[in-house]
């Protein structure tokens, strides 16, 4: 007999139900093995088919440690950036706030402390409940399955791995099911709690109920108030749809049913449910900042990155390396000084503005011991080129995420000024150096004692010319004398020098380690570099011969706070320390009276270094300069969108059009308002005087001898650095067989090696002779003392009985 008409829908219904009673049926029968099946798709099988399926998995799931954004710190401890895949900061649950623990738990597994792994009663209901309604209604799985599913998720390292967790199939859930048993049977309620309050997505990039507190209200989950954890606790149900950023409405509307189950659990009084359902949300949004685009010193970070996924310690792949970073929630601390980061940023961006066609880069680094204080560009971090943004690091080198760098000009000629020092030669050494000379290619010594070449070339100065020696020659910046001084010191020497100090001077024309840039101009910087190489090469001459690596990362911890690796200052001597001290002391005349760093006004209030640099065509200037305890390396460079070179004569610079560029002028205002700024912060102290017995020439005052011993007088200024020449003797009024006097005099300055004549008085006063006589009266004898006589009365003056002068 045929159903009557209309009464297929209800026959459909009741064999629906049926279907629902044998799956029911076929669940009840694993009971005993603590299982609840929470579908429909089990309806056929039998109870040993279920059974046999759970027996076939492995008890347990292994739970690798969630993802964790990493922190990097500047040297004050303030965070500089965070990168992460997951925004996530794991807690523990007593760091949660009582509130949020409550809330969550009522609105996903209200038994969960009284239930196992499986809430029967809940699972039951929202199966029969969804199959009468013929759509899913209500959830039956515990916090433990959710816990699973995620854990899972999070695990999956491919497509396939992904979609398997998320699939809705009977071999997904009975996967879930048997995982979530030895999670019950191995861990205690409240680690499970823990976890998937950890583990779980609150929509809006942040992953875990710390990092969605910090998001969301600006505070930390152990602060959260009844309003604040009803809201995230509405969240996990749906992150994306009930997102409170996107959707408001939604989102306090789920709130507010958060609310109404927490006081129809008794959880909160309905009183006070319902006054903070009169509540708005209330956010106080903390942005998603992750990677280096959001920091205050975004090349900075981009250069730690880049450092550390070139360290193996860290993996053993760049890969490896950089999912460690993004995933390990480590906290890393780096080298960087807010306070001179600021100094060096507002000094750069003034001098050159960020559209330009030229860019203005600055590095600081710490001497004995390589630490990066800031690194600094006009160019700011991103994409839109009309603003002038670019990711191109112009600070560091290219090996660490930088550019190939800008010739440096003239800041080369150092590497052949200490090479010259190192082999002895005075610092009187004095040069013919006119204002344009041609060299022969065959009288610079190669590597290996062979000569350069065959050829000639012409070098002319751009500064003053004439004699010059060391000091001088430096100072004024002249290159025909340095051209002249590389004869003496080889081409091999200084080359290896500039690179045990730091210049990661390369090949990139093929041949010999070297060649394309050990040449015989190579003084003049033919060679490309970087602000921080170069204040990594100055900060050497500061630290008195000492090398440091440029070290931007001082230790890392993993999410617990053990250390993971501690990155020690890596130094080596490369140079005496007196070889060093002569540098200082010859350089510091560039900040003096006379150096063309004085005469731009750049020198800060205490005592500094520096030297200037111009390439040809102006492509670049620089001026590189230190203190005793920082040192800073200042560029401006003509620069195309691409990082190409060109010239930055007739480009805006500052906003204004250069007709011309030097490293003095352009440069040095830029590195002299950065350090003017922070001297407020560094060590007074002043730079060693040149050991004269250790280094030719260096200027010396010559003791006053004037009535001393022969034999005293000669140890005195040997003691000082001087040869002693006899001089016979002279009439003076100091005793006979004393020092009459020297040449140069007592208290005058003269090159330490260089000879001292003395001379020995006869007991005689020189007297002049008596003048012609004369009509007048009034007339004086003419004062016919040589000047050195007078300086012999001022020797007896001061040195007399004391043994010095």
């Amino acid at each position: 007999m045929s159903a009557p008409e209309g009464d297929g829908s209800r026959v459909t219904s009741v064999l629906a139900h049926l279907g629902s009673m044998v799956a029911v049926a076929a669940i009840l029968g694993v009971v005993t093995a603590g299982l609840a099946i929470p579908f429909a798709t089990v309806v056929g099988m039998t109870a040993q088919d279920v059974a046999d399926s759970v027996n076939d998995l492995p008890d347990e799931l292994e739970t690798k440690a969630l993802p964790q954004r990493t922190r990097i710190l500047a040297k004050d401890g303030s965070t500089l950036a965070t990168l992460y895949d997951e925004n996530r900061v794991n807690v523990p649950l007593t760091q949660v706030s009582k509130t949020m623990r409550q809330a969550i738990v009522a609105i996903e597994d209200y038994r969960f402390y009284q239930h196992g792994a499986l809430d029967l009663k809940g699972t039951l209901r929202a199966f029969v409940t969804n199959q009468a309604s013929g759509s899913t209604r209500q959830g039956g799985s515990s916090i433990t399955q959710q816990m699973v599913k995620l854990t899972l998720l999070n695990q999956a390292k491919t497509e396939a791995e992904r979609k398997a967790a998320m699939e809705d199939t009977f071999a997904r859930k009975i996967r879930e099911l048997q995982y979530a048993i030895g999670f019950e049977k191995n861990y205690s309620k409240d680690w499970i709690l823990e976890r998937y309050l950890n583990i779980a997505y609150f929509g809006d990039g942040v992953y875990g109920i710390q990092a969605a507190a910090r998001h969301y209200f600006s505070k930390d989950a152990r602060k959260l108030n009844l309003r604040e954890s009803a809201t995230l606790a509405g969240l996990v149900k749906n992150p994306v749809g009930y997102d409170p950023t996107s959707f408001p409405d939604k989102a306090l509307a789920r709130r507010n049913l958060v609310l109404d189950r927490m006081a129809q659990l008794n959880v909160v009084a309905t009183k006070t449910a319902e006054s903070t359902k009169n509540q708005d949300l209330n956010l106080k949004i903390t942005p998603n900042r992750n990677g280096c685009l959001f920091s205050e010193a975004p090349f900075f970070c981009d250069y730690v990155v880049n450092y550390l996924k070139a360290d193996p310690a860290l993996g053993k792949t760049r890969e490896e390396r950089a999912d460690l970073l993004t995933s390990g929630g480590l906290t890393i601390k780096t080298t960087i000084d807010p306070r001179f980061q600021k100094a060096a940023d507002k000094s750069v961006q003034s001098h050159v503005y960020a559209p330009e066609q030229a860019v203005g880069a600055l590095a600081l680094l710490e001497p004995k011991t390589g630490n990066v204080r800031a690194l600094s560009q006009s160019r700011p971090m991103g994409s839109k080129k009309g603003k002038g943004e670019t990711y191109i690091n112009y600070t560091v080198p290219k090996e660490v995420g930088g550019a190939r760098g800008f010739q440096a000009g003239s800041t080369f000629k150092v590497f052949v000024l200490a090479q010259a020092i190192n082999q002895k030669i005075p610092l009187t050494t004095t040069i013919d150096s006119p204002e344009r000379k041609t060299f022969q290619e065959e009288a610079y010594e190669n590597c290996g004692g062979v000569p350069y070449g065959n050829g000639e070339f012409s070098v002319p100065n751009s500064t003053q010319s004439g004699p010059m020696n060391l000091y001088t020659g430096t100072r004024l910046s002249v290159n025909t004398f340095f051209m002249a001084l590389e004869q003496m010191t080889g081409l091999c020497k200084p080359y290896s020098l500039a690179r045990k100090m730091g210049v990661n001077l390369t090949n990139p024309n093929g041949g010999a380690e070297g060649a394309a840039e050990r040449v015989p101009n190579f003084p003049l910087g033919v060679a490309d570099a970087t602000p921080l190489e170069m204040a990594e090469a100055y900060a050497t001459f500061a630290a008195r011969g000492v090398h440091c690596d440029a070290r931007p990362v001082a230790v890392i911890q993993d999410a617990n706070g053990t250390t993971v690796k501690k990155y020690s200052k890596k130094c080596d001597r490369v140079m005496p320390a007196a070889s060093a001290d002569a540098v200082n002391d010859i350089l510091r005349g560039v900040n003096e009276a006379g150096g063309f760093g004085y005469q731009n006004n750049i020198q800060p209030n205490q005592p500094s270094a520096g030297k200037t640099g111009t390439t040809n065509s102006a492509n670049s200037v620089w001026f590189v300069g230190y203190t005793p305890t920082l040192a800073g390396a200042s560029m401006i460079a003509g620069a195309n969108a691409d990082g190409s070179p060109s010239s930055l004569i007739g480009k805006s610079v500052g906003g204004t059009r250069l007709f011309n560029a030097s490293g003095s002028g352009t440069a040095g205002p830029m590195w002299g308002d950065t350090f003017k700024a922070i001297q407020q912060w560094l060590p007074d102290e002043n730079f060693v005087k040149p050991d004269a017995s250790a280094i030719a020439g260096v200027p010396k005052m010559v003791p006053s001898t004037g009535g001393m011993s022969p034999s005293q007088a000669t140890d005195l200024l040997e003691q000082a650095g001087f040869q002693v020449a006899d001089g016979g003797m002279r009439d003076t009024g100091y005793p006979r067989g004393t020092v009459a006097y020297t040449n140069p005099s007592g208290g005058s300055q003269a090159p330490s090696g260089s000879v001292v004549t003395l001379y020995i008085s006869t007991g005689q006063r020189n007297v002049a002779p008596k003048p012609d006589p004369k009509p007048s009266t009034t007339s004086k004898p003419e004062d016919r003392s040589s000047p050195r006589d007078r300086d012999d009365d001022d020797d007896r003056g001061r040195g007399r009985g004391r043994g010095r002068g």
